[in-house]
């Protein structure tokens, strides 16, 4: 039987990616096959720091940690952020992104990364989602988190507050909803999706009371994609959107901003969420939480986002 490849990058290589990675990877041996686009010295350091004996070996020998070998500066402390790792990290989703359009994956997932020193670095990084777009011509990602009963998408991702209401255009909301809608068909097996969308404005406006963005951009915007098939409720006020009746109701909601969606995903499923990008040419999952240098190394570190995530690019894979 034919088991799925599954490419996993670590993220920074000081947080606690290489330990989740090391605690997860034996979860999945009759499931699929898992291959770490990441530097075979990391691992074994790490390895011994959180006492595990594990095997490591190079691609396509089971039994084993299974390793594209990723060259890496010099190995940091785990804990603690080192800007000359960024290059490291950058090259791990090249070669894992490589991987996929050769086929000889089919799917990424990634762990967390720093933003901010991979920036530091001298290298513009917004994040996952912007870095795959940009590398694959996609024009329009979409980045959606799931937990067991939830799925949150954004229409902004790494965007200033304040720059958020200019950004929500007739465009982006139409692009985003059709990816969304096709998306929660072909990879989540959903077959008429619904769709909440959730207003900017608190109250959704008020009726323009308190905002135009409802009634000059969602709502129209919404009406016209209802024409051609959608199955959209809203604009919803946000502060009623996710209550436990009104997502009973629906297969995803979309939300307007970062943290107007992510927030309540990450309140209701933190550490067993998943964060997917939508609208990509091929597979792409990722945990939902950042490096947390603090428990690096020391084996207190939770895998669960990772599995959540490994078993969503697996199920992905199955539908399609």
């Amino acid at each position: 039987m034919h088991l799925p490849r599954i490419g996993i990058t670590p993220g920074d290589p000081a947080g606690i990616g290489p330990d989740i990675c090391l605690q997860a990877f034996q979860e999945f041996e009759a499931e699929a096959e898992l291959v770490f686009y990441t530097n075979p010295g990391l691992m074994a350091a790490r390895a011994r720091k959180l006492g595990l004996e594990v095997t490591i070996h190079g691609e396509s020998k089971r039994g084993g940690l299974q390793i594209h070998s990723v060259d890496l500066q010099s190995i940091p402390e785990p804990g603690v952020p080192d800007a000359t790792s960024a290059p490291f990290v950058i090259d791990c989703l090249g070669a894992a992104l490589k991987a996929c359009q050769d086929n000889h994956i089919d799917a990424i997932v990634t762990g967390p990364v720093n933003k901010s020193l991979i920036n530091q670095a001298g290298i513009p990084f917004t994040g996952h989602t912007e870095w795959f777009a940009a590398e694959t011509n996609t024009a329009q990602p979409v980045m959606l988190l799931a937990s067991d009963d939830l799925r949150i998408a954004i229409a902004t991702t790494h965007l200033p507050l304040r720059k958020v209401a200019d950004a929500i255009k007739p465009k982006l909301l139409r692009d985003t909803l059709t990816i969304m809608h096709n998306e929660l068909i072909d990879k989540f097996a959903i077959r008429k999706p619904v769709i909440s969308v959730c207003g900017l404005n608190p109250h959704a406006g008020e009726n323009g009371q308190l905002g135009n963005e409802e009634t000059d951009t969602i709502v129209p915007t919404l009406e016209s994609l209802r024409k051609e098939g959608m199955n959209l409720i809203g604009p919803v006020p946000a502060d009623t959107a996710f209550t436990k009746r009104s997502i009973a109701q629906v297969d995803a909601v979309l939300a307007m901003y970062h943290d107007q969606g992510l927030s309540v995903l990450k309140h209701a499923a933190f550490g067993d969420a998943v964060n997917i990008t939508l609208g990509l040419p091929m597979i792409r999952t990722s945990v939902d939480h950042g490096t947390a240098y603090d428990l690096a190394g020391s084996g207190d570190a939770d895998p669960g986002s990772l599995i959540a995530a490994i078993r969503c690019a697996i199920n992905m894979i199955d539908t399609k």
